[in-house]
């Protein structure tokens, strides 16, 4: 059901071609991928933010391979020419009406719309947990400011428990959790004060890896750091002053709460979508953006698409999706715009590069179902093992792939596929 906003109620402000609701990697891509194939669109981006981050490179700010400053740049420097800002949040979407209320007060109406908000992190959703973070060893690869604070504990740690946490999903880029663990434990394995520090990974799942063809490879790094795995164990509490984390076990269908003491804790928040998804009633039973997956149309507004973290589609949320997905939906609303017949479709590509060592990296590839898709034949790159050139990928060209490709509409390895070969 919609919400009903009257203060919205005037006329729009300006009615758009396209209207992109968020200015991050799927946002920027889709405009970008958009005007690449028509100049000419009227075409308008909503996003408040000041800021434009590179997500993925925030493992190897943790990891000490980065800094924090080459993930960042101003929005205003990788927005594609041609395209309108307003530096406001989207409120509320009338579907119907085909506008969006901005929390400015104005409204855009639309020909066309992209939802692309991303989605948000839930500190307040383990008890402790936000007063913690940035100090008592606690932190998060998910933060921009925290992400340096990660190897500070690393580089300082000598002894003791670090614990890391994977919590319920649907998360962003759900390997995260284990890419800093690894890179933490192959620091500590290097300086030989390994065997003084206690490793354990909690998850909230039932297995290693979601794709099964990856979890042996993966092992064989859990053999090698001596990682202590619990699985079904879900973070509910934080005493940073105490360095206590507290986690629900339900194994046998009797809840029990287990104390665990830690030194370093590296944490995941629960995620969920932008609520003006729900409330503009267009989200599905979980809340998420309800697309169709091959298309990525929205199931019952045809004028709106959308794609990355906040879409509803089973595919892992990650900016490799994202850089397939924006091709997808550029073309089709080119199509649509036409009264075309929708021609690209996504198949589910998702990709985790799993950071096992420094210098080494997992290139896990995988699209709906799990079924394996490489982007290289296999004698150039195995993605099940751990490989040199999957890390040289990882630290070197994709940062700039992202840069100056994904967000100028350069479509590297990222061309759509046509409808029929899904």
């Amino acid at each position: 059901m919609q919400k009903f906003q009257p203060e919205y109620q005037q006329p729009p402000l300006k009615t758009h071609d396209v209207v992109i609701i968020g200015a991050g990697a799927g946002g920027v891509a889709t405009a970008a991928s958009l005007l690449k194939r028509r100049p000419d669109l009227d075409l308008a981006i909503i996003d408040p933010s000041q800021t434009h981050y590179y997500q993925p490179g925030w493992t190897m700010v943790g990891g000490g391979v980065f800094s924090a400053e080459s993930t960042v740049r101003e929005t205003q420097t990788i927005l594609p020419k041609g395209c309108k800002w307003y530096r406001a949040k989207a409120e509320f979407i009338d579907a119907e009406q085909q506008r969006v209320n901005l929390s400015d007060s104005r409204s855009l109406g639309f020909r066309r719309l992209v939802v692309a908000p991303g989605l948000f992190m839930d500190w307040d959703s383990v008890e402790g947990l936000k007063d913690s973070l940035g100090k008592h060893g606690v932190t998060s690869n998910y933060c921009y400011e925290l992400a340096p604070y990660t190897w500070s504990l690393i580089e300082k740690l000598e002894q003791g428990k670090a614990l890391f946490i994977q919590p319920p999903m649907p998360v962003k880029c759900a390997g995260a959790p284990q890419k800093a663990m690894y890179l933490a434990a192959d620091e500590w394995l290097r300086k030989g004060v390994l065997k003084d520090i206690s490793v354990s990974y909690h998850s909230a799942g039932k297995v290693l890896f979601g794709v099964e063809d990856y979890v042996p490879e993966l092992k064989k790094y859990i053999e090698r750091y001596q990682i202590n795995l619990c699985f079904e164990e879900r973070l509910v509490a934080v005493d940073g002053a105490a360095q206590i984390a507290c986690f629900e076990q339900n194994p046998d269908g009797e809840k029990r709460i287990v104390e665990r003491p830690f030194d370093m804790l590296h944490v995941v928040p629960k995620q969920y979508a932008p609520p003006f998804i729900q409330e503009s009633g267009l989200a599905n039973e979980e809340g998420w953006l309800d697309l169709n997956p091959e298309t990525l149309q929205h199931r019952r507004y045809p004028s709106i698409y959308g794609l990355g973290d906040a879409s509803g589609t089973p595919n892992a949320k990650t900016m490799a999706a994202v850089r397939k997905q924006a091709p997808v939906v550029a073309q089709n609303i080119v199509d649509s715009l036409k009264d075309r017949e929708l021609s690209a479709a996504y198949l589910g590509y998702g990709s985790c590069p799993l950071t096992v060592e420094r210098g080494k990296i997992v290139l896990a590839e995988f699209g709906y179902g799990g079924k394996l898709q490489p982007s290289f034949p296999r004698w150039l790159n195995d993605g099940t093992k751990a490989t040199r050139m999957a890390w040289l990928l990882k630290a070197k060209q994709l940062p700039w792939l992202y840069w100056n490709g994904m967000l100028k509409g350069r479509e590297w390895m990222a061309a759509p596929a046509p409808r029929d070969a899904g």
